[in-house]
Order: C-alpha cells, then sequence, then structure tokens
C-alpha cells in the first residue's frame, strides 16, 4: 500500500516526466549508433527510420503529452485526477511498448500489436473520459480540440508502422503535436507574459480559432490535393506569422526560458513554410530537415522548459530559472544548430552531426533528469499532498 501512495504516483507528471526524462537521453542516442553501424536496429517489422520516428513521437513525445495532459486535465476541470494504480497501469503499457518495439520483431502479431496499442490506447481513453464527464465544468471551451485530435494519434501511430504509409504517419504525427502545442502555448503564454512582464498579449477568437481550425485540418495534409495543401500551409504560416507580431516578441526575446518558446512558435512557421516548399520543389536539403525543425526546434526547444516550470510549479517551489536551467536551454538550441543547419554547410560530416545533436539531446535531458527526477520522486515542498 506504501508503494502505491508514494510521490511518484500522485499526479501526471510525476512518473510521465520521469520517463521522458530516460527517453530523451537515451532514445536519439540509440538512433545515433544504428545510423552509424555502431549498434544493431531491433529487426522485424519495421525498418531502422521508422523506428526512431515511432519512439520519437509516441516514446519520448507522448510520455511529455500524457504527462502534461494527465495534469492539466484534471485542473481544466477541477477534479482530483488520475493516480495510484491507474498511473501503475499506464506506465506499465508504456514500458511494455518500449519492449515491443525493441525486442518485439519476433513476437507473435497479436502480442506485437498489444505491446504497441494498449499504452496509447488507454490514456486516451482515460483523457476522452474525463474530458467528456466534466465537460459542463471545463474552464476551456476549445478543449473540443482535443477530443478530435487525441483518437487521430492511434491512426498516426499505425500508419508509421505501416511500411507503405510511414510518410502519412508523420506528417499526422507532426500534425497532431502541432494543434497540442499551438493550444498550449495560446494557454500559457498568455500567463507568462504577464506573470513576467506584467503583458498582456493578444488573444482573440478571430485569430486564434481560425490557427486551431487549420492546424486541425493540416494534420489530413498527406491525403489533400497539391493545391489545397498548399494553400492551408501558407494561410496557417501568415496567420501564426501575424499574431507573433501581436505577442510582443521583443519582451519575450529578453528571457530565455521565455524566448525558447516563442523560438518554438516560429519553428511551427519555418516547418509549414518547408512544406509548403516540399510541395512545389525538391529543395537540396540534406537529411529530413522539415521533420527535425519541427523535432528539434519545437519539441527539443519547448519541452525542456516546459518540464522545469512544470517541475518546479508542481511540486510547490518557485518557477525560477536559474543557470542550470539556462543551460539546458542553451545546449538544445546549439543541437538545432548542429542537427539542421551545419548539415546544409558540410554534408559530408552527416553522420557526426547527427551524432553530435543526439548527444546535445543526452546531454540537456540527462541533466533535467538528474536535477529533477528527485523532485519527482518526494513530496511536495509546500506540505501540499498533490
Amino acid at each position: 500500500m506504501k508503494f502505491i501512495t508514494h510521490p511518484v504516483w500522485l499526479v501526471g507528471f510525476r512518473p510521465f516526466f520521469s520517463l521522458a526524462c530516460l527517453a530523451g537521453l537515451s532514445l536519439p542516442l540509440l538512433w545515433a549508433l544504428m545510423f552509424s553501424g555502431a549498434l544493431p536496429a531491433p529487426a522485424g517489422r519495421f525498418t531502422p527510420v521508422q523506428w526512431h520516428a515511432h519512439e520519437m513521437f509516441f516514446g519520448f513525445g507522448w510520455a511529455v503529452m500524457g504527462g502534461f495532459l494527465l495534469t492539466a486535465s484534471k485542473n481544466w476541470v477541477q477534479i482530483r485526477g488520475y493516480h495510484g494504480v491507474a498511473l501503475m497501469w499506464l506506465v506499465a503499457a508504456w514500458v511494455f511498448e518500449r519492449i515491443g518495439m525493441a525486442w518485439g520483431g519476433a513476437w507473435p502479431a497479436a502480442l506485437f500489436w498489444l505491446s504497441n496499442l494498449v499504452f496509447l490506447g488507454s490514456i486516451v481513453a482515460m483523457l476522452l473520459w474525463t474530458l467528456i464527464r466534466y465537460r459542463s465544468r471545463d474552464s476551456f471551451r476549445d478543449n473540443y480540440f482535443f477530443l478530435v485530435a487525441l483518437p487521430l494519434f492511434i491512426a498516426a501511430k499505425l500508419l508509421l508502422l505501416d511500411g507503405a504509409h510511414v510518410p502519412a504517419g508523420v506528417a499526422m504525427a507532426i500534425g497532431l503535436f502541432r494543434v497540442a502545442f499551438l493550444v498550449m502555448l495560446e494557454r500559457t503564454l498568455t500567463q507568462f507574459m504577464k506573470g513576467v512582464f506584467q503583458a498582456e498579449i493578444v488573444r482573440h477568437p478571430v485569430l486564434d480559432n481560425p490557427i486551431k481550425l487549420l492546424a486541425l485540418s493540416l494534420v489530413f495534409v498527406a491525403w489533400m490535393p497539391k493545391a489545397m495543401a498548399g494553400a492551408l500551409l501558407v494561410v496557417l504560416a501568415f496567420l501564426l506569422v501575424a499574431r507573433f507580431m501581436l505577442w510582443k516578441p521583443q519582451l519575450a526575446m529578453r528571457r530565455i526560458d521565455l524566448a525558447v518558446m516563442y523560438l518554438g512558435y516560429a519553428a511551427i512557421v519555418v516547418q509549414l513554410l518547408l512544406e509548403f516548399a516540399a510541395l512545389h520543389a525538391s529543395p537540396a536539403w540534406v537529411g529530413s530537415v522539415s521533420v527535425h525543425v519541427f523535432t528539434f526546434g519545437v519539441m527539443g526547444l519547448i519541452i525542456p522548459a516546459m518540464l522545469v516550470r512544470i517541475s518546479k510549479g508542481h511540486t510547490g517551489r518557485k518557477v525560477v530559472f536559474d543557470a542550470g536551467d539556462k543551460l539546458l536551454l542553451w545546449i538544445m538550441m546549439a543541437g538545432f544548430v548542429v542537427r539542421v543547419v551545419l548539415p546544409q554547410l558540410a554534408p559530408g560530416a552527416y553522420t557526426a552531426w547527427v551524432h553530435l545533436a543526439a548527444t546535445a539531446w543526452f546531454a540537456c535531458f540527462a541533466i533535467l533528469g538528474w536535477r529533477y527526477i528527485p523532485f519527482l520522486l518526494a513530496p511536495r515542498v509546500d506540505g501540499k499532498e498533490h
């Protein structure tokens, strides 16, 4: 019984942010070693690239997303939230999925697919139950975007693992994470800018709602006619730039903890424009630039800052970015340059850039885990239960 009531099982962010740190420090490094041939790739039902994409989106990405949504959703609808045995089940399912992706190639098909669907199926069902059951108490009326987007992650996962539909699965996964980040940035940057600079930033349905609707429609970009896809990509990029200029970036750039959030927002715009360019030409980029602008520029820059804020604030500590926290953010910005920019300038050293970028992820999340997993495993310092 003591184990069930341990602080790690009190709120969703505690176990899943711990897993996110472990995944963030290990998965890119494992991929770099596979890419250079120093480590054999998991054998069986998917290619090494499929394994890498799946594990970054549905291993690392969903450890972060799961921890965030399990914690935020309970606050949105003012309930206790999933804890104890429910969290243990989800963590066990997440670990089972990692085992299946690493060694499940030789498993019977039914067992492999069970390992791949039990976590995402469980957490999506639990989140939907929370948002639907307590809809009347929801403090955010636009959470219907999550009601639509969350089940679609299962479709994206299945497409990514289907050898014939990998590009569509990747595009769909990026589109769904894009929706989640845009919703999160709308809500959090408003608070952060007010708290730090006492600055009000524009939030208006005339901008916010079309942005979210366009982002949701672009989840299906892989199946759109070229002209339609191009128009939606450009319109969304234009609206995001217009809103960015209204959100006082000149203030945010004074503080690295806010600057990375704005840079992550800007990376969404860049990724949309890269996708538009790819529809009309075959740019001579080295590597999957569009994908890595999103994974390094959006996920890589925003997530460490988000983990620091939530890990401090929700364990009763003051949310102040100290020198160690700022170092994490600089490391990830350097990782973005190494992974996206330098291969274009020196393509002959591509493998070295992959290794250096993976090392940046390792360093960032190793330090993050070393500093914050002890907070996540301990009671709140302010005496509150959760």
